[in-house]
């Protein structure tokens, strides 16, 4: 997609060169974006947050305990529609990459992507065909729509950071106010979307409200995001690989960027088993199926408010790797003592699930602003703006992982034995699976957070390395070598 060319009234920041083309721009210490722009590209969260949350917290009960669909059937119906975006992303980078408008490259589709986004949303939940296997199809190919048109806002949304500023220590604070939006809108879109379910009468009745209430939210994002980054530095479109083979060729020959890629993906797939497991541990462990879910969700994204301001603090004295690394295994810690919960009081549940936000704040900072350093190093070494490529492969990544935690989850119920219903409440269950609720929450996630950090050894950028090899001083390329080679 070609859009009409940059007119005389495009913003100069819009017409600027790509970042790091020759150097300059980071070794004179890099451009700090005003506080609009932070706050106006962190309203994006909001989408992001939303629909990242959304479907992993409700869908696979929705499907499960309101429309009767066996719990084996309802995780292939969530992962699939999901792992289509592994070959969508991708492509929509590659056309963010090539599109020139008077909006820059990015943000049309911040636009159009976040709207139809919006619409598609509470279309997953309008129940047309009431409950049954024709209610499961229908819920499958709308959530396949919704995933593409995601795509199309979160990967240029992505891209954007590495060309809004040069600066290394910037991308950090934009991704710290970046991750706070996130933080409330994980904590307003997972606290408030079952309460929304259960004051619109529980059932299909409360979830079409509820598809509702969160596609606002969206919109709200959407309008938000793509008016903040108006007039902000968006980099020119420069070359690129001919095609979209040669541009994941390169992406894979990057090693930082392979191996956080790696890590993210195995650590969102663990996230997402515990967003997946919420209604499920609060109704069959603590009991409590009307307060418990948004309790733990309170418990779970509040802290990341307040802890922000000390992960941007440990990030700047440690480095951004050996943070995520120590942010990794507070989640890791929490999640594996949580599977004690039973014999614990609910304060102490919640007290733990709060340990284990604050180690999710810090995972997600540190990881998303690395993602940025990589690609400046990509443009820097080859004279090629392709961030859309190297995003498009993180969103396909990290869409996969966040498919994959509600697949597994809901294969551990159907192994454990748990029985769906088609009442819009959860049928009685076995011990056995109450025991695979209570696993499934617990220990599968701090199995796929914790090991994969071992993958980070191969990460070895630093602020130097991009003042390096943006100024063209590559030695005797022992260095180049060590970074990018397979």
């Amino acid at each position: 997609m070609t859009l009409p060319p940059a007119g005389p009234g495009t913003p100069p920041a819009a017409q600027a060169p790509p970042i790091g083309a020759g150097g300059a721009a980071l070794q004179s210490g890099g451009h700090v974006l005003p506080r609009r722009v932070h706050a106006g590209y962190a309203l994006g969260s909001l989408v992001t947050g939303a629909f990242g949350t959304v479907p992993g917290l409700l869908l696979l009960p929705y499907l499960t305990d309101t429309l009767g669909v066996a719990a084996g059937v309802a995780a292939l119906l969530v992962l699939l529609p999901k792992a289509w975006d592994v070959l969508v992303n991708p492509v929509a980078g590659r056309i963010s990459d090539r599109t020139r408008s008077r909006w820059g490259a990015r943000r049309p589709y911040l636009l159009l992507g976040g709207l139809a986004l919006a619409a598609l949303f509470a279309a997953i939940f309008a129940a047309p065909f009431g409950a049954g296997p024709a209610a499961g199809a229908y819920v499958a190919l709308a959530f396949l729509a919704t995933a593409t048109a995601f795509a199309f806002f979160q990967v240029p949304y992505v891209a954007m950071p590495a060309e809004l500023t040069d600066d290394y220590a910037e991308r950090t604070r934009l991704m710290s106010w970046r991750i706070a939006v996130l933080a409330v809108a994980i904590l307003v879109s997972g606290a408030v979307a079952p309460a929304v379910v259960t004051v619109g009468g529980e059932g299909v009745a409360g979830h079409r409200w509820m598809g509702l209430f969160v596609a606002a939210l969206i919109v709200l994002g959407t309008l938000g995001a793509f008016l903040g980054t108006r007039g902000a530095p968006t980099g020119a479109v420069g070359e690129s690989e001919p095609t979209l083979r040669a541009q994941l060729a390169v992406a894979a020959r990057n090693r930082p960027f392979r191996a956080l890629l790696v890590c993210f993906v195995i650590q969102s797939a663990g996230v997402a088993t515990i967003l997946a497991g919420v209604s499920y541990f609060a109704d069959q462990v603590l009991r409590d199926p009307t307060t418990g879910p948004t309790v733990l969700f309170a418990c779970f994204v509040g802290p990341a408010l307040l802890v922000m301001p000390l992960w941007t603090r440990v990030g700047a004295r440690v480095g951004k790797r050996s943070a995520l690394v120590a942010a990794s295994a507070l989640l890791t810690a929490g999640a594996a003592g949580l599977v004690v919960a039973p014999v614990l009081p609910a304060v102490a549940v919640y007290l733990v699930v709060a340990v284990i936000g604050v180690g999710y704040a810090g995972q997600q900072v540190f990881a998303l602003a690395m993602l940025p350093d990589c690609i400046a190093y990509d443009t820097a070494r080859t004279g090629r703006r392709q961030a859309g490529v190297f995003t498009g492969l993180w969103t396909a990544g990290e869409t996969l992982g966040l498919a994959l935690g509600p697949g597994i989850y809901g294969l551990v119920l159907q192994l454990s034995g748990y029985v769906s219903s088609d009442t819009g409440t959860a049928a009685v269950q076995s011990d056995a699976a109450r025991l695979g609720v209570l696993l499934g929450f617990t220990v599968l996630p701090a199995l796929l957070v914790g090991p994969p950090l071992l993958l980070l050894r191969h990460y070895t950028l630093t602020r130097d390395d991009l003042l390096t090899v943006a100024a063209g001083h590559h030695g005797t390329g022992h260095h180049e070598r060590n970074v990018t080679a397979a």
